[in-house]
């Protein structure tokens, strides 16, 4: 044992000199390295007999060795922040994830008692333990009843009974038409006397001047379609239009301004807020259910409408307005059914009626989108290019106009002005020559709202040449936009020579002279 010991003894001295000797030479390293008198002596000892060259060199290469030193040195200071900075973050990253891990068992903890006071309301209810008709407006909900305790709603039949409210507008609605009394309308005017009329109260009550054509085609534009567009440039009374016409119905015209953060159908139509439990209704939304209740001529103005996407915001309702059967035209608004919902609410459904239109005004500059074919053929545009010019007129009051007065006005208008089958026969030929020479079709829908629109436009004492015309204007030779016009002036100044010849001289005027524009443009 003691012959082992004094082994291992020595063994271990030996190996700790090794250690002792790297620390003594790397002690002698560094105090050789930064040995500055030893620097001093050789540099005295070379230095006697230096030329200027040998000076320069000589103070070049000190000052190198030194910048050497003190990069080194930065490097290693730097590496040592990096390196404390790197372990304090690693710290600081422990200590979130042990406080995420504490506030999850504490979220863990204040669910289990949840559940606990829901098992324990089940209960005092008498209702089984887990029932699926049992749902909590303080939970999830934020209603609450006196003294924050929260109040249950109980699910029976699909319907959510409880008391709270989450249609405050429509609610109004529903009380103001308890105690209407609707006003006596005037069913003898014709659609001539409500044109006059209408342009002698904007002039003499209102100070807007119209022409008689651009009243025509409003009417008719009405008669054909939901939409119509008004479009043009600044200051030709796009806006003032549906607005004088409200007016005149003593039906004031809604006016949603759009704005160019529209995305979606719920900056229309509102929205329902999931904290709040409340719908954000819009006065859109209040338009479209009061309309309901009502007999009137209900106008919605779109103000700026392709300041935005149109397709965005008014999708759903463009889907809608091309169902053939009314009766499904339904917008989807909530989910589900409350007890305290508006009594024409059809299981969270709103039904759009039939005396309700939507007017557009369109800018086309920079700050617009371009409106889609979509849009425009589902719409019925109307150019407003030309300030109205000023005339005497008697002065003429408002009206009270039915919207069944109006609607039998538009039937009679069908039954009486059809389009000629002379017309419609060379309005089919000129599809076909569309057709070969520029590949662009009318459209079945085109069409249609042809046969709906040139009859009341005949109806308020305009010519029908001149209402196919303008539908051909606006709607068909429109789409020559999208084609390489720069290509086609030839079979442009053919088409203007074909519709001269087809419908007469000095007839066809709108379309004429839009091709001869388009000529020029491209």
């Amino acid at each position: 044992m003691n012959e082992f010991l004094k082994w291992f003894f020595a063994f271990i001295s030996e190996m700790l000199k090794g250690y002792a000797d790297i620390g003594r030479g790397f002690a002698r390293g560094v105090k050789q390295i930064f040995n500055i008198k030893n620097y001093i002596d050789i540099f005295k000892e070379h230095s006697q007999n230096y030329g200027a060259l040998s000076w320069v060199l000589s103070i070049l290469a000190i000052i190198i060795v030194l910048a050497i030193y003190v990069l080194l040195a930065m490097l290693i200071i730097f590496g040592i922040r990096k390196y404390i900075r790197f372990r304090h973050s690693i710290v600081s990253n422990e200590d979130l994830l042990e406080e995420i891990a504490e506030l999850q068992r504490k979220v863990m903890k204040m669910a289990k008692e949840k559940d606990e006071i829901m098992a324990m309301k089940v209960a005092q209810m008498g209702l089984p333990a887990g029932s699926a008709a049992l749902s909590f407006a303080g939970e999830g909900a934020g209603a609450e009843g006196e003294g924050g305790e929260a109040q249950p709603q109980v699910v029976e039949s699909g319907v959510v009974q409880t008391t709270e409210h989450r249609f405050s507008k429509l609610i109004e609605v529903d009380a103001f038409y308890k105690t209407y009394t609707p006003p006596e309308y005037d069913n003898e005017i014709d659609l001539v006397g409500i044109c006059e009329n209408f342009r002698n109260f904007a002039c003499s009550r209102m100070h807007l001047y119209y022409e008689p054509k651009v009243i025509r085609l409003f009417i008719a534009g009405m008669a054909s379609t939901k939409l119509i567009i008004l479009q043009g440039i600044s200051g030709t009374g796009k806006t003032s239009l549906p607005y004088s016409f409200g007016k005149f119905l003593q039906v004031d015209t809604t006016i949603a301004s759009v704005q160019p953060s529209w995305r979606d159908r719920t900056e229309l139509f509102g929205y329902f807020n999931e904290f709040t439990k409340n719908f954000n209704e819009t006065e859109v939304l209040k338009r479209i259910y009061s309309s309901g209740y009502n007999n009137d001529i209900n106008l919605i103005l779109l103000d700026e409408m392709n300041i935005a996407r149109v397709e965005y915001y008014f999708a759903e309702m463009l889907s809608i307005l091309e169902m053939p059967n009314a009766d499904e035209w339904e917008l989807d608004i909530v989910p589900n059914v409350w007890s305290t919902d508006p009594e024409n609410l059809d299981k969270g459904k709103i039904r759009i009626p039939q005396n309700i239109w939507y007017i557009g005004t369109a800018n086309n500059d920079d700050s617009t989108f371009a409106i889609s074919d979509k849009v425009y053929d589902r719409a019925q545009p109307i150019n407003l290019d030309a300030k109205g010019v000023a005339f005497d007129a008697p002065d003429t009051p408002p009206m009270n106009l039915g919207f069944e007065h109006l609607d039998q006005l538009f039937r009679d208008a069908f039954d009486k002005y059809p389009i000629s089958q002379e017309n419609l026969k060379k309005i089919q030929q000129l599809d076909l020559w569309v057709i070969e020479k520029l590949r662009v079709a009318f459209g079945n829908r085109i069409l249609k709202q042809m046969n709906l629109f040139v009859p009341v436009y005949v109806a308020c004492g305009g010519d029908e040449l001149d209402g196919i015309d303008y539908i051909l204007a606006t709607k068909i030779f429109r789409k020559f936009e999208s084609l390489n016009l720069a290509m086609l002036r030839e079979e442009l100044r053919e088409l203007c020579a074909y519709m001269t010849k087809t419908f007469g001289k000095n007839k066809m005027n709108e379309s004429i002279a839009y091709l001869e524009r388009l000529q020029k443009l491209f």
